[in-house]
């Protein structure tokens, strides 16, 4: 006969074990972590970051390093080094898995002195063919300046079913190409920014006050910017507005194909940024908006439509420069 005290821990383990192939890959069959990080102790290790410094350096493509976060709040910054590729971070769901900080540009570095916007991020990726997914990534800092909840510099990351929050510059796409499946960002000004080359697939922009979505920074020798299809703009406040995009560089490159905007957004679409003399340089287009705020009739006259021909030619693969992300899992 079992004892019931074994039997009692055995159950807990294939709990356990069932609760993590189905984060990980689905009923079981998912690969097993390769570490656990949990808030409560129950785990190899206690924080994010204690993580990923200890996941090895030159870890093989086929066999990425899988670090399941478990369920709850981890207060903590975290920097993925660049050594760090082919790891996978994944949590147990982007409402039970959350890290979170407040920082701003105001905050105090080890020298005494403010930290500046590019310091803030509660979430830097440095590493390349790097994802993350079922997670939140959240900078708490509010309404006081630009406030990165996430940082990207690494080429090839792909985050899947994840929540950004924050208010200005929630997300960061400094350099390289990224992926975004199904995640939710939230915020009010410039929230997506940066010079990367992004494709986000069916994800959810929510607009908290009024502002701007996106302020990309492309190079003029980059074909692709920010893409954006079949995503979902909206507001929990009706009286909110916002531009889709204003360019923080001359050459800013932004496209929403077949996305559902609510009336949040603004007619006009686009923002010049008190550049008139460049509206000629920046790369603004749309096809197949739909929704209140998808009305084409009114939008800026410098600002391109696409044709459904044109549209169904911007694939990941095509604006991700060969790289297609959609079947892989780091």
């Amino acid at each position: 006969m079992i004892r019931p005290d074994v039997l009692s821990r055995f159950a807990a383990a294939c709990l356990l074990a069932a609760l993590q192939g189905s984060v990980l890959g689905g009923e079981g069959t998912g690969p097993t972590p390769d570490a656990v990080v949990a808030s409560d102790g129950s785990g190899n290790y206690g924080t994010v970051q204690e993580a990923v410094n200890k996941a090895p350096q030159n870890v093989p493509r086929e066999k990425p390093w899988t670090i399941l976060v478990k369920a709850g709040a981890y207060r903590e910054i975290v920097y993925i080094q660049h050594e760090k590729r082919n790891v996978r971070l994944i949590g147990e769901g982007r409402d039970r898995t959350v890290i979170s900080y407040s920082v701003s540009p105001k905050t105090k570095g080890p020298d005494g002195m403010e930290i500046g916007t590019f310091r803030t991020p509660v979430l830097t990726v440095d590493a390349d063919d790097f994802s993350i997914e079922n997670l939140t990534v959240e900078n708490t800092a509010g309404a006081v300046g630009p406030a990165l909840a996430l940082r990207v510099d690494g080429d090839r990351i792909i985050f899947r079913d994840c929540r950004f929050s924050g208010f200005q510059d929630t997300v960061f796409l400094n350099r390289g190409r990224q992926y975004f499946s199904g995640c939710t960002i939230t915020g009010a000004v410039d929230f997506i920014f940066g010079a990367a080359a992004a494709y986000f697939d069916e994800c959810r922009i929510e607009c908290l006050r009024d502002g701007y979505v996106t302020a990309a920074s492309t190079p003029a020798d980059q074909a692709y910017g920010f893409v954006f299809r079949n995503c979902t703009i909206a507001s929990s406040d009706p009286a909110v507005k916002s531009y889709l995009g204003r360019p923080w560089r001359a050459h800013a490159s932004t496209i929403f194909l077949g996305c559902e905007m609510s009336g949040v957004v603004r007619p006009a679409g686009w923002h010049n940024w008190n550049k008139n003399d460049l509206e000629g340089t920046f790369r603004y287009s749309e096809s197949g908006s739909r929704g209140e705020g998808g009305d084409p009739s009114a939008r800026v006259q410098w600002a391109k439509p696409l044709s459904p021909a044109e549209a169904r030619k911007i694939t990941p693969p095509v604006v991700l420069g060969g790289w297609d992300p959609r079947g892989s899992r780091n």
